[in-house]
């Protein structure tokens, strides 16, 4: 799954944190003996859908959390004066570096210096954005092979879906599955007429 000379880019930065379960996840399958999974996320599959990649390749994620937003016309604290809205705030974003089916390095949304990309706070759910981070990243690293544009609730269940009834889990059916329901955006070089 990871490559020899595996490197994290900037593993200092703010959004680090939020990524670093993850990758101690994959580090603990990567250094089993034998098969193994985390929540279903077994080894094997991992590195059969690394394998079946183009090289080089990136892989995205890009994860917003629904939020609720206080405005004001007046800019005055009053409960009164305010109107309830929600707003979109990106909570999760990295980039895997993928060469001949291993993943090469790991890195957050700050490493992506690009004068026409956002600030990470002001990062939007929208196709322009995603577009414009795909862009950046197949710059500055490799073109995407699979970008995934998704909620934090949807995120959870796909990362943390394990068995229901002895019913076993296939982590690419539902990410499809995710798609179709329209609660998650998958873009990239590999997504036409296929399923991760």
């Amino acid at each position: 799954m990871l490559a020899e000379d595996f490197t994290i880019i900037d593993p200092n930065s703010p959004s680090w944190s939020a990524i670093r379960p993850y990758v101690e996840a994959v580090l603990r399958l990567e250094q089993n003996e034998g098969p193994s999974t985390w929540h279903r996320w077994g080894k094997q599959q991992i590195d059969t859908f690394l394998q079946k990649l183009p090289s080089p390749c990136s892989l995205l994620m890009a994860v917003w959390e629904a939020e609720d937003a206080v405005e004001s016309d007046s800019g005055e604290q009053a409960a009164s004066l305010h109107e309830q809205s929600t707003r979109e705030m990106f909570v999760l974003g990295c980039v895997c570096e993928v060469v001949a089916g291993e993943v090469r390095s790991i890195r957050t949304f700050e490493s992506l210096h690009d004068d026409d990309l956002p600030p990470l706070a002001e990062l939007e759910p929208g196709y322009q954005h995603a577009f414009e981070l795909m862009r950046v990243v197949r710059k500055l690293v490799a073109p995407v092979a699979w970008g995934l544009f998704t909620d934090k609730q949807t995120w959870n269940e796909l990362i943390f879906t394990e068995d229901s009834d002895g019913v076993s889990v296939d982590k690419g059916e539902l990410l499809t599955g995710l798609a179709q329901q329209g609660r998650c955006v998958l873009l990239g070089s590999q997504t036409y007429g296929a399923s991760p």
